[in-house]
């Protein structure tokens, strides 16, 4: 992923920042921390480029979504419309919460769709969490005007999509908040790590006192701090924070290089015929993280999937996929849970043992992904597309025969 490929002296310099001060807690210890604020920094860096008012670090990207459910007050009992192609961190924060997930069809942008959420909602669905899947951005006009019909809170899970943007607005502000992964496979990382945005001043200030067992960070006495609310630990440490700070001032060239990438294998692949790619609501806004083939059927994608593996491409197959797609997630149809939850003493309104979704079955049998890269050279690309075109016109010759 693009974060790890360009690792060098800049991700070095900022976590000996924090190691030659010894603190690596992101509050109090003014003097001894010598003007390094990596977190405070971090964040700054990620309001910016954004545009978002307010920013908060978070430990990681899980906590991120948990924090917005939080502060936007879901809770106990409330329906949260999800989709079922997400990573499950998704669902399992919903269930943390005390809610109830709904699951709702995707279309060809990969995302929830408007009429999927219209015909999941029920009489206690209080929100929508929108997964911007693989770096693009779903029909956010079709879906907030569900919303809004619906008067149903927006919440967005932007894990995947840092830089991509709709209509020239920044994915994660469309609604009431938004938020970001760091981890070891995104477009910027930090090892672990989430930002939340949004601007709402309310919601922000909720979400900084929950990230941080209620404390306010009024004064220099933590151990006197006012507790309006009662939270938890989802802090971000310092070290990842610089490590995060340095990877956000990358974002520029990433996004660049991605899209220039992405518009060359766009050219190439699309000589193909019969081929297909995902729906872009806002193609310019895309981060081009990932770039996707639609082919004909189940058993074309299928074939061209184990030719790629054969010719050494590495591809993913998303449908077959133990974390990212509720075809194999029997632990969440089943409940499997270490404690027992809300969700489990009020009951599901679906039955996830029986509940289909051909919408989604019929894009995602068909979808191949492969991740674009920042650091490939013009010879590799093309040698890589030609691998890959010689693989896909093959799967296609039943098809187009």
């Amino acid at each position: 992923m693009p974060g790890t490929e360009l690792f060098g002296d800049e991700e070095r310099k900022e976590v000996m920042d924090v190691l030659n001060t010894g603190v690596l807690f992101r509050y109090n210890h003014d003097a001894q921390r010598q003007g390094h604020w990596k977190a405070k920094d971090f964040e700054a860096a990620i309001s910016k480029f954004t545009g978002a008012k307010h920013a908060l670090a978070v430990s990681s990207g899980s906590t991120a979504v948990s924090t917005m459910l939080a502060a936007c007050g879901i809770g106990y009992g409330d329906h949260v419309i999800v989709p079922p192609f997400t990573f499950v961190a998704t669902i399992e924060a919903v269930l943390w919460a005390g809610a109830i997930p709904v699951f709702a069809e995707i279309d060809e942008t990969l995302c929830l769709s408007a009429e999927g959420i219209r015909n999941a909602i029920t009489p206690n669905t209080k929100a929508v969490l929108l997964v911007h899947m693989c770096g693009a951005s779903a029909d956010l006009d079709g879906i907030m005007a569900v919303c809004k019909e619906r008067n149903i809170l927006l919440i967005e899970d932007t894990a995947q999509a840092l830089g991509a943007t709709y209509k020239g607005k920044h994915l994660g502000l469309h609604g009431k908040m938004g938020s970001f992964s760091f981890d070891f496979f995104k477009i910027n990382t930090c090892g672990e790590g989430g930002v939340v945005i949004t601007d709402d001043p309310e919601l922000i200030r909720s979400a900084e006192y929950l990230s941080d067992h209620g404390h306010t960070h009024v004064g220099d006495n933590r151990g006197m701090e006012p507790h309006p609310i009662m939270g938890t630990n989802f802090r971000i440490g310092e070290i990842n924070a610089a490590i995060g700070l340095a990877q956000a001032r990358k974002l520029p060239y990433i996004l660049e290089q991605q899209r220039r990438h992405k518009a060359i294998i766009q050219e190439r692949l699309a000589k193909i015929p019969g081929l297909a790619f995902r729906k872009q609501c806002d193609d310019a806004g895309d981060s081009a993280t990932f770039f996707h083939l639609l082919l004909p059927d189940e058993a074309s994608a299928r074939g061209a999937v184990k030719a790629m593996g054969e010719a050494g491409l590495g591809v993913a197959y998303w449908y077959d996929n133990m974390y990212h797609y509720i075809k194999q997630w029997d632990h969440v149809k089943d409940m499997r849970m270490p404690f027992r939850t809300v969700a489990q003493e009020l009951g599901l309104p679906q039955d996830l043992h029986t509940l289909r979704f051909p919408k989604s079955d019929a894009v995602m049998s068909r979808l191949i992904s492969f991740n674009i890269r920042v650091t490939w050279t013009e010879a590799e690309l093309d040698a890589l597309l030609k691998k890959m075109e010689w693989v896909v016109r093959k799967a296609m010759e039943g098809v187009t025969a």
